[in-house]
């Protein structure tokens, strides 16, 4: 079951039927979907895979999805689930495009990788960001993903797979590192 986690900023809580509306206004944006790397869907199609989410990912706990809420307010949306492109798990966030630029992506990866390594025991999380979108991938490469190979669809547009480590490197008592999670 999909915990609620909690960071300095953000509350994940598990979506229920009275966010479906933010959900669709979410995935409704243009500019969100295509940093996303998918196409706009209509609004029909949105409240499906939304409705999906309620009865099917969380009914049959498949993975774990959350609407990330701040101060009451939607700011996005997150999930940690299986990927089908590598053998491993992939973090997968959208921000409403009004809570850019606030340090927020940031605080909402960093939650993720927080749950992955704590809760699911999970060593390395993958991620995929369009090539054009420059934002997403400097934010990666501060929370340390390396570029594990360009993934090329079939009109041409170019996706990094990144990967980053949850586990840590943490000093010992006479200053040496070693690997902790």
């Amino acid at each position: 079951m999909t915990p609620t986690l909690r960071t300095a900023r953000l509350l994940f809580r598990p979506y229920g039927p009275e966010d479906e509306n933010v959900f669709v206004e979410l995935l409704s944006d243009e500019v969100v979907c295509r940093w996303m790397g998918q196409e706009r869907c209509s609004e029909a199609e949105i409240r499906t895979v939304y409705r999906s989410i309620l009865t099917d990912v969380y009914g049959k706990n498949l993975f774990d999805v959350w609407g990330v809420w701040r101060d009451g307010d939607y700011v996005g949306h997150a999930e940690i689930k299986k990927t089908g492109n590598v053998d491993g798990h992939e973090a997968i966030v959208a921000l409403v495009r009004k809570h850019w630029g606030q340090g927020l992506g940031g605080e909402l990866v960093q939650g993720l990788l927080t749950y992955a390594a704590d809760t699911l025991g999970l060593k390395e999380v993958y991620g995929m960001v369009g090539a054009e979108n420059t934002a997403s991938l400097a934010l990666s490469e501060r929370l340390g993903f390396r570029h594990v190979r360009d993934v090329v669809s079939d009109t041409g547009g170019v996706t990094k797979m990144l990967v980053v480590s949850t586990v840590k490197d943490t000093p010992d008592a006479c200053g040496s590192t070693h690997r902790d999670r």
